[in-house]
């Protein structure tokens, strides 16, 4: 990450757009970034340490294949992010992200 002070959330157009949404998009972003451009799974780390890293790993791949899925469904208009399912699962992920977030150094 270049600077820090800047995210550029490239899911989001330039519309309004509500903080909760803001926030889904944000750390979906980062989850990206880390993956895509700071190669998390060919960096330093040894995924293969523990059953820790192993699981910490498969979650991180997991969490972002959801994201990358339900990006392109949304900006394919295929999502209402206020529908309650659809809020509950982002929400969902969103858990699971946090509780392995310290595994998102690079």
């Amino acid at each position: 990450m270049n600077n820090p002070e800047i995210l550029n959330i490239k899911s989001l157009s330039g519309d309004w757009c509500d903080k909760d949404i803001i926030i889904l998009h944000a750390c979906f972003q980062l989850l990206t970034d880390c993956i895509e451009n700071e190669k998390l799974f060919t960096g330093h780390v040894e995924w293969n340490h523990d059953e820790e890293h192993k699981n910490a790993k498969k979650e991180l791949e997991n969490l972002y294949n959801w994201w990358i899925e339900r990006k392109n469904a949304d900006l394919e208009s295929e999502i209402n992010d206020l529908e309650n399912e659809q809020y509950e699962k982002d929400n969902e992920m969103l858990i699971r992200l946090i509780k392995v977030r310290k595994y998102l150094w690079t």
